[in-house]
């Protein structure tokens, strides 16, 4: 035990009031839950002439078990997240204060577990209308996990809970809890992929936009139960502690606003089913109840953080964070009972939906080039990504005008062009025919690996987080501490070797295209997001190593990254050729035969037309990085002879040599003694 962490620095909450905070949260979660599913109709699952019931206790103990799993998952996250970044640390490992914490993790999430587990029964009885003592046939429970994708995700997130709960009681080090962080935020997300999203007419922004959804939701809610527990352990903490919470909980209110206005767009056909219809009133009420959390977290900010130091001030912390928990966890009862009330019917204009799982969910029109400038394809991982990335970096140029620092223009420009590159390829109109047309998935490929992280790798970002981030308090690793950690880590040394970045970079093309890999790739929506996320960071690492600006791993000699660039390069070309001059085997070509187009039938011309698109798209990029890496190199000669001519200087003026002038006379005695011999 350690100083920081002796009982005189907790707040003390007594177990009475904890008791009473407890029942008067469950209290009020059940009435929300309770009255939601009558309103919405969420038990109504039988009743109707010739289909089985499986009852009135699993009507009601499904949802009540969902809310219970869905509150411990996200305290483990919170946990865990306060263990990670909340708390004080002494070269990486944690004090009392985190261990304990690391605790209640392993606790919330063995709950979390039990409750996947009894949802996994519960489902299974609602879908198929058989009491629960029927399903509990180990038979019939397996076909369920192995065959069925909601049995899956739901034995997935309680395996992987109960790792988490066996695995959280032992963490010593943040490096362990932020791992374990990683693991639980994981286990959340299974089974958000077998809901209401599954029967939407925009099958992948809904699946998308709830996942983006439910991280926020449980950083944001679990961050401030976490914040709580260090409040009652050690409220030394919480000054250091408070604003960083402050600072992630305004990020993902703003992620949460904007993932659930797209999950609730992509689920409901028309505005005016918001309120003709009971789904779209439930919705309407979240929005109100997130509203009124965002104003709470505002006037928390505003009023009671700045008053922390005091042990008075904790204590009020203490109960207005309490009382703020339990209108969150209501808002979860609120979301339980909206995930099981029916969505309203489309409306006639409407598209229909398609089944889960098939991809792309419709065949777009012939590309002209006013469809391929024009088209959307709104997809809510890369639309987060884009615009979290562009908020960031305002954010820190905003930082450095207010401090009267100068940020080159160049970088910023070529940041947020970059950024533009990236969203054109994934959510604008080569989005769209990128996942139909082999020409055109090659020309996003191409755009994705070599034109936007150029411009990406040329914006700094990690020098403007650097330079912006405020350190770490004593004791506690930051954003930043983080941030350099992970620079200089053992893995940046290995992925940074130029035959290692050139290897991911080379994998990309002959790795995906000429394997199977790429069939099975093509035919979902997953393995085009991976296709598209591996394209992007393949290209960055390698150009980040050949002309990034920012501070990493020692980088090679200028002499060895152009050899590299012109090896890989070489290679790139001849990718190129072969795609272009083969003359049978069709890539994926199962997959595009099952399309059908009316447009573009010829594959293998389609075929020629990619090789040659990858053979072009790849010199010019080529010509512009080898003419980066020309003007780094006279850059870098330039400042090393300035910095010899200020050693020089240096030395000169206290009556010192330095190397250069006692070469030079060597060389002049040397001179003098051959001409003195002749």
């Amino acid at each position: 035990m350690t100083a920081d962490n002796v009982p005189r620095s907790a707040v003390g909450l007594p177990t009475g009031a904890l008791c009473r905070w407890i029942a008067v949260t469950v209290l009020s979660a059940t009435a929300v839950l309770v009255a939601v599913l009558l309103f919405g109709g969420g038990t109504v699952r039988g009743g109707i002439a010739g289909l089985p019931d499986a009852g009135r206790l699993t009507a009601w103990a499904l949802p009540a078990s969902r809310l219970m799993s869905d509150t411990a998952g996200v305290f483990t996250i919170g946990f865990l997240l306060a263990a990670a970044l909340f708390t004080s640390s002494r070269n990486g490992a944690l004090t009392l204060t985190g261990v304990r914490l690391g605790r209640l993790a392993a606790g919330s999430a063995g709950l979390w577990g039990l409750g996947a587990a009894a949802g996994l029964v519960l489902s299974l009885s609602d879908i198929l209308g058989w009491p629960v003592p029927e399903v509990l046939d180990p038979t019939v429970l397996a076909r369920y996990v192995f065959d069925i994708p909601q049995g899956r995700a739901l034995a997935v997130q309680a395996f992987l809970a109960l790792i988490v709960a066996g695995c959280a009681w032992w963490i010593l080090t943040t490096r362990g809890a932020t791992g374990l962080l990683l693991i639980a935020v994981v286990a959340l997300l299974p089974p958000a992929m077998t809901g209401h999203t599954s029967s939407s007419s925009s099958h992948e922004l809904a699946v998308s936009s709830l996942l983006i959804h439910l991280v926020a939701v449980a950083l944001w809610v679990g961050g401030l139960a976490g914040l709580l527990a260090v409040a009652v352990m050690d409220r030394r903490s919480l000054p250091a502690a408070t604003p960083r919470f402050s600072l992630l909980a305004a990020w993902c209110f703003a992620v949460v606003a904007g993932s659930g206005v797209a999950n609730a767009a992509a689920r409901l056909s028309s505005i005016g089913q918001l309120v003709d219809s009971r789904y779209g009133l439930l919705v309407l009420g979240k929005a109100t109840a997130l509203l009124l959390l965002g104003g709470f977290g505002w006037w928390h900010r505003t009023r009671t953080l700045p008053t922390l130091l005091g042990a008075r001030a904790a204590a009020a912390f203490v109960r207005i964070a309490a009382v703020e928990l339990t209108f969150m966890i209501s808002t979860f009862a609120l979301a339980v009972g909206l995930s099981r009330t029916p969505t309203p019917s489309p409306t006639s204009n409407a598209p229909e939906p398609s089944a889960a799982g098939v991809f792309p969910s419709e065949l777009p029109a012939a590309p002209t080039p006013a469809r391929l400038l024009s088209a959307v394809h709104p997809d809510g991982f890369f639309l987060t990504a884009l615009a979290l990335a562009a908020a960031a970096y305002a954010l820190g140029l905003l930082t450095m005008r207010r401090r009267g620092d100068a940020w080159p223009m160049g970088r910023t420009m070529s940041w947020f062009a970059g950024l533009a590159v990236v969203g054109y390829a994934t959510t604008g109109g080569l989005g769209v025919y990128a996942s139909v047309l082999f020409s055109a998935h090659m020309v996003q490929h191409m755009v994705l690996n070599m034109v936007a992280p150029i411009l990406l790798v040329l914006g700094a970002p990690t020098t403007l987080a650097l330079r912006t981030l405020r350190p770490g308090s004593a004791g506690q690793r930051g954003p930043r501490e983080w941030l350099l950690a992970a620079v200089h880590s053992r893995l940046a040394h290995v992925l940074t070797r130029p035959p290692v970045a050139a290897a991911i970079f080379l994998a990309s093309l002959y790795g995906l295209y000429f394997s199977p890999l790429f069939t099975t790739l093509m035919a979902s929506y997953w393995g085009h997001l991976a296709m598209q996320a591996h394209f992007l960071a393949a290209g960055a690492l390698f150009f980040w190593v050949l002309i990034g600006v920012d501070p990493g791993p020692k980088r090679p000699p200028h002499p060895l990254r152009l050899l590299v660039l012109l090896l890989t390069m070489s290679a790139h070309a001849f990718f190129g050729i072969t795609i272009m001059s083969s003359s049978s085997g069709i890539l994926a070509g199962e997959f595009f035969a099952s399309l059908r187009r009316p447009w573009a039938a010829d594959l293998l011309a389609d075929q020629h037309l990619g090789g040659a698109i990858a053979w072009a798209m790849g010199e010019v990029p080529s010509l512009c990085v080898a003419l980066a890496l020309l003007v780094q190199w006279l850059r870098a000669d330039e400042r090393e002879a300035r910095r010899f001519d200020r050693r020089a200087a240096r030395l000169l003026s206290v009556g010192a040599d330095d190397d250069l002038a006692r070469y030079n006379r060597m060389l002049a005695a040397l001179h003098q003694r051959t001409f003195r011999g002749r």
